[in-house]
């Protein structure tokens, strides 16, 4: 089995930086990725990273349009943690931000966050922005 364990989450005012980080344990897996989801609305991806060392997407790295710019998503193989580093963060970024894992690639490719293609899932993390 594969747990992810998010840490991180906090109220911050307006312009501020945020840090998460998710921790994994268990099989190493494909494909990683952070989704959020805000009070009234549907979870939407954020951003994801191919984890997998041995293929050659390794570190490839794609964005939500919303973020491009300002968030940062990185993985520490050698500690098993998974970040991601917001910055100028505004009042929409207030959400309960998810940690995702998949075995697959496929969570990994397409310009669309694929909810369903990530089959494990941390309990979330609440980032409050005013």
């Amino acid at each position: 089995d594969v747990q992810l364990v998010e840490s991180g989450g906090a109220s911050v005012q307006a312009g501020g930086s945020l840090s998460l980080s998710c921790t994994s344990s268990g099989y190493e897996t494909t494909c990683m990725a952070w989704f959020r989801q805000a009070p009234g609305a549907e979870r939407e991806g954020v951003a994801r990273i191919y984890v997998d060392s041995s293929n050659s997407y390794y570190g490839t790295t794609h964005y939500a349009d919303s973020v491009k710019g300002r968030f940062t998503i990185s993985r520490d193989n050698a500690g098993n943690t998974l970040s991601l580093q917001m910055t100028s963060l505004q009042p929409e970024d207030t959400a309960m931000y998810y940690c995702a894992a998949t075995f697959s690639g496929f969570g990994c490719f397409g310009e669309d966050f694929r909810e369903d293609r990530f089959g494990i899932w941390g309990q979330g993390t609440q980032v409050t922005v005013s």
